[in-house]
């Protein structure tokens, strides 16, 4: 909105070309030996300690480290970003917060973008990255990558000593981290706005979570204790203030962002027991959005998307260890107010990252739709409300978002300085893609994105009876618990079939196999060759229960069809699938392309007769137009979006003249007709369109003689398949 100061993003660009200057403090090299980009070398005997599941979740996740992913898009993009970990300097991830305790920085310069030497949000992306190395560890048990990111948190331990003895100024508790003074901290108490100040709580978050990363992940004992610090910290900071101060400290465009905030502490709080990190997790209540969620009232219009999105996460773990249904019913409506109504076809949310008005889709197409971060967390919060209660429409969404917004955030070149992921991703005619990001909130989620992949491929039940399939990427489930090795087999996000492989173990299980949405055209299971007898209904979980025994093989097969999904606020707006993929059209214009498909459409009443494969994998042809999968990370000017225009009934050669009308619920005389398809005969195709005709004829969308023509035309086409 014009009367909000710049967005994040602008300030960046503004700041663009400006290097990021050496901080002081000594000159030694920031290339340690810490730094080098290792030989991957397993390592033993790591004691790994989880978060503990609640008792209000019946559906659990594996740990990282259980799942490992199989050959694919999928792994070629996480070892893109898994080299960007091996090689980047810590002592540049530190310098900061060195040059904010008073120590030696090494020479090392910042990262730039927003962590440079003055940057009101320094220390952010130090913690996203150290996310990114515990994630990067646990999925790949490469000493050199344990070994960086014990460097990392020993010296951030050193910092906080630092900062409790010498600080100038000395903190007012000797728990507090940071990369600059407690100055933002206290400038919030009296609600400065943003940019003087910048979301200090934001960063702490980040900072914190990227510790409990590494204790949780890595198993360093040190990080617990350095955020276990940080949460006092925040209690004895926001503790005394009265619940009215906190509430219009929260409702600060930016500068009181916090991230998940009160995920970060309920989750230490479950690790270390302590009172006061629950009591400050509710600090973070941000009351007004709260109640009107709970309520399931819509203000999200004018709101910034990435500064609330977290926090319906932080409210479901406050759920979970407080029992209050306010803050499940709050996060449960709140995910029905984006996933749908403002949510692009790609799985992304916001314009300039704003939520806009409810079913705005086609409205707000720009070049600044669907900012990363906010995907990122829309992804957490939808897994998390899966643990609470396993609606396949959660594991839809999941999946939108993953395949074709993260996965697609990612540039497919190699880079050791930068982490090459976007920031917003357009959805108007003929944008592009710009990575890079260094520095930004998209490119510290972005490094994360990218080192979890396999983090919700599969589930089990809180009791270990069931297993959750709920992606089909290749990967290897290890399941000790249960004896279980249980390899996938899969070319996902391509189209073929999937195979499911227990190579160790027995016993009874419910094999609980995800039926997409979009599987329309079928899904068939077979047990050891053998076709099941199942319902598999789109949107739904198929159950296989039986003893399952080494060796067994569970195939699925799900034909991707070609679809249309049309934006909620203009349904001449459309995009293209194939299956759950998004396709895009390759091209410089910055007007929609305007496609036409009912006139070439068969008896079978298929996209597949309009548009058509071009010879490479997931790449179509139409109206002279390449459709290429989004997940493709190139530089590539797309429309994801274009204008669908059918003005008149025409059948093949035969056009009737007349205008194909809209009725009052949006839908055309050949949406509803081809609606039917497929027609087994011409003589079927005629009734349904007579039947039609004289509908639309009594209710005066066609003259008798126009009901006629359309008739006769169809009568004389000739749509044999």
């Amino acid at each position: 909105m014009s009367s909000q100061p710049p967005t994040r993003r602008r300030l960046l660009t503004l700041a663009a070309g400006t290097a990021a200057a050496p901080l002081a403090h000594g000159a030694a090299s920031a290339h340690a030996a810490t730094d080098a980009a290792p030989t991957a070398i397993a390592a033993r005997g790591t004691s790994v300690v989880s978060v503990p599941a609640p008792p209000t979740w019946s559906v659990v996740p594996f740990a990282l480290d259980r799942v490992a992913l199989g050959n694919g898009v999928f792994r070629q993009k996480r070892d893109l970003m898994l080299e960007y970990a091996r090689t980047y300097p810590a002592d540049r991830i530190l310098a900061v917060f060195r040059a904010n305790a008073g120590l030696d920085t090494r020479g090392a310069r910042p990262p730039g973008g927003w962590e440079t030497s003055d940057g009101n949000l320094r220390g952010h992306y130090g913690g996203h990255f150290l996310t990114l190395v515990a994630q990067a560890y646990a999925d790949t048990r490469e000493l050199a990558l344990k070994t960086k990111l014990d460097h990392l948190v020993g010296a951030l331990g050193e910092c906080q000593k630092a900062l409790a003895q010498s600080g100038s100024p000395r903190p007012s508790h000797p728990g507090y981290l940071a990369a600059y003074p407690e100055t933002q901290f206290i400038l919030l108490e009296s609600y400065t706005t943003y940019p003087t100040i910048w979301a200090p709580y934001y960063t702490c978050h980040k900072i914190m979570r990227g510790l409990l990363d590494a204790h949780t992940l890595a198993g360093n004992a040190e990080a617990l204790e350095i955020v276990s610090k940080m949460g006092d910290w925040v209690h004895s900071r926001l503790g005394r203030l009265p619940k009215a101060q906190l509430e219009r400290m929260w409702s600060i465009y930016i500068a009181g962002e916090y991230g998940g905030m009160n995920e970060v502490m309920t989750d230490l709080y479950a690790l270390t027991g302590r009172a006061e990190h629950l009591a400050a997790a509710r600090c973070f209540d941000n009351t007004a959005l709260l109640d009107a969620c709970a309520e399931d009232r819509d203000i999200l219009d004018g709101r910034h998307a990435n500064q609330h999105i977290p926090q319906f996460t932080g409210y479901l773990r406050m759920f979970d260890h407080t029992g209050e249904e306010e803050y499940a019913a709050a996060a449960r409506n709140f995910w029905g107010m984006v996933a749908g109504p403002r949510t692009y076809s790609l799985g992304g949310t916001g314009q300039g990252e704003m939520f806009r008005a409810r079913n705005a889709v086609a409205a707000t197409l720009d070049d600044k739709n669907a900012e990363t971060c906010a995907t990122y967390n829309m992804l957490k919060l939808s897994r998390q409300l899966f643990f609470h209660e396993p609606d396949p429409a959660y594991m839809d969404y999941y999946e939108r978002g993953l395949t074709n917004h993260i996965l697609a955030s990612r540039r497919d070149t190699r880079s050791t300085t930068s982490p090459l992921v976007t920031y917003f991703v357009g959805m108007g005619p003929g944008v592009v893609r710009e990575y890079d990001n260094t520095g930004t909130c998209c490119g510290g989620t972005g490094m994360e994105n990218h080192t979890k992949y396999q983090d919700s491929v599969y589930f089990r039940s809180a009791d270990g009876s069931a297993l959750y399939v709920n992606l089909y990427l290749a990967s290897t489930l290890r399941w000790p618990e249960r004896g279980l090795v249980i390899e996938q087999t899969s070319d996902y996000p391509a189209e073929g079939v999937r195979t499911l492989t227990f190579k160790e173990g027995s016993g009874l299980l419910d094999l609980k196999l995800r039926v997409p949405s979009w599987a329309t055209a079928g899904f068939t299971v077979t047990v050891n060759g053998v076709r099941q007898r199942v319902v598999a209904e789109p949107g739904s979980y198929l159950t296989l229960s039986r003893d399952w025994q080494r060796g067994d093989r569970v195939s699925v097969s799900a034909p991707y069809r070609l679809r249309i999904e049309k934006a909620l606020d203009d349904p001449t707006v459309q995009s293209v699938f194939h299956g759950p993929v998004l396709l895009v059209a390759r091209s410089q214009e910055q007007a929609f392309r305007v496609f036409s498909f009912y006139k070439g459409f068969k008896l079978r009443g298929d996209l597949a007769d309009v548009i058509r494969p071009d010879g490479r994998p997931m790449h179509f042809t139409t109206h002279g137009l390449t459709l290429a999968p989004f997940f493709v990370g190139d530089d590539t000017r797309y429309h994801a979006y274009f204008r669908r225009s059918e003005p008149v009934v025409v059948f093949g050669t035969a056009d009737s003249g007349v205008p194909n009308r809209t009725r009052a619920d949006g839908l055309t005389f050949l949406d509803v007709l081809w609606a039917q398809a497929p027609f087994e005969t011409s003589a079927r195709f005629v009734g349904a369109v007579r039947a039609l005709a004289d509908t639309w004829l009594s209710e005066g969308l066609f003259t008798r003689a126009e009901r006629d023509r359309v008739v006769a035309a169809a009568v004389g086409a000739n749509l044999r398949n």
